[in-house]
């Protein structure tokens, strides 16, 4: 074989391209290294700056339902072993579609991707992780939250007619809201206008929800509305259901299983005045229905230190108490 000799400028050609061949490879490891996961805790993931701008916006779109300490009030709670239960494990990028696709509550999707991205960033900073250069989109899809502690294993399903499992799916604010709240307020009505002389007019323009109460009204609306609570209530007790703020409903608990039996024992004596059309008595029984609901409600929703509703003192009340297996029980507390 003939050898071929180099010259100078050859040779410098050559050291040249290795040169820059070696700075494309470091350049490879370093993005490289870059796309790859990384921890919150070892890592800064926001700037400073876009943590105050962050702490602002959560002061005027979030505090109400979140609460000052980031605790949780009747949305989840940001901060914790409560929060990374939710998001433990899970890119930041998760908490900022989180926030801008669904929040806040009443008025989803008005926040921009900057300032989702700024609540993001005053959220991690509130659980102290380290701060650093700006979050981006790029980078929280990099950076992710420390895993939670292992979820509790999952209820298994109640078996249902024919084996049809029954699963829960949706905490129990939503549960009631859904189904307790609308048919107890058919009940409550009876204080307002007797069932007999309620006789709804077909709605213009039309509207479906309207529509149905020209349907089905009167004393035949409280007869659904009482067979509806009394076999939907001991939904209420099963398991694997969370609150709203994210805590287990006290399925454990004497008195809150005793408020679930003493509804569902309420709707027999529903059933037999309305079977007797006694609009006078129903209106009475709105009463003491109220009443049977408020022995709950003052137990698991309504608690506050000081007597006042709402309450998001951190030393007790609606948020350290709601739905805690051992509330501290204020006898001010009313229940609606």
């Amino acid at each position: 074989m003939r050898r071929i000799g180099l010259g100078p400028a050859a040779v410098r050609c050559a050291f040249a391209a290795a040169i820059t061949a070696y700075a494309l490879v470091g350049l490879f490891s370093i993005t490289g290294h870059a796309g790859q996961a990384r921890e919150v805790t070892a890592a800064g993931s926001y700037s400073d700056a876009q943590a105050t701008r962050g702490k602002q916006l959560y002061s005027d779109q979030c505090l109400a339902c979140h609460g000052e300490m980031l605790e949780g009030v009747v949305g989840p709670p940001l901060a914790g072993a409560d929060f990374l239960t939710d998001f433990g494990g899970h890119p930041v990028a998760d908490v900022i579609q989180k926030i801008q696709g669904t929040m806040p509550q009443q008025a989803p999707g008005t926040l921009t991707r900057a300032q989702s991205t700024d609540i993001t960033a005053y959220i991690l900073q509130f659980n102290k992780y380290p701060a650093g250069p700006d979050l981006t989109d790029a980078t929280a899809t990099q950076f992710t939250l420390p895993a939670g502690k292992a979820a509790p294993p999952a209820a298994a399903p109640v078996a249902g007619a024919q084996g049809i499992p029954l699963n829960v799916a949706t905490n129990l604010a939503e549960f009631m809201r859904g189904i307790t709240f609308p048919n107890a307020n058919i009940i409550f009505n009876a204080q307002i206008r007797s069932p007999a002389e309620d006789k709804p007019k077909m709605p213009i323009p039309y509207d479906y929800v309207l529509w149905g109460r020209t349907v089905y009204y009167g004393w035949q609306a409280v007869d659904e509305a009482i067979a509806a609570l009394k076999e939907t209530t001991p939904l209420m007790l099963m398991p694997g259901r969370r609150c709203q703020n994210g805590r287990p409903v006290p399925l454990q608990n004497a008195d809150y299983q005793k408020a679930v039996s003493d509804l569902i024992a309420f709707t027999d004596q529903l059933k037999e005045v309305a079977a007797k059309r006694d609009a006078d008595k129903l209106s009475e029984m709105a009463d003491a229905l109220n009443n049977t609901c408020a022995n709950c409600h003052k137990i698991y929703r309504d608690v506050t230190p000081t007597g006042s509703l709402q309450s998001s003192s951190k030393e007790g009340g609606i948020v350290a108490d709601r739905c805690n297996p051992n509330p501290k029980v204020d006898p001010n507390a009313r229940g609606l």
